[in-house]
């Protein structure tokens, strides 16, 4: 199915709230959605980085305010 969006005339906001929804959709099933082995190589580097201090975690609401900050 294709899928006509004028993605490039849209605000930041608006794209932030059509990758939320994408998201949700994909969370509703899980199990369909198959993660690369180049996931997990990611996911194992960022623990090292988060245990060694090299690198801190913020809360979706802080990631997504400082994206709705680059689109105002």
């Amino acid at each position: 199915m294709a899928v006509d969006l004028a993605i490039e005339s849209m605000s930041v906001a608006e794209k932030v709230r059509l990758l939320e929804s994408v998201w949700q959709s994909l969370c509703a099933h899980p199990g369909d959605v198959p993660s690369p082995e180049w996931h997990r190589d990611i996911l194992e580097e960022r623990t090292r980085r988060l245990e060694d201090g090299r690198a801190t975690v913020a809360t979706w609401a802080d990631a997504k305010a400082r994206l709705m900050k680059l689109g105002q």
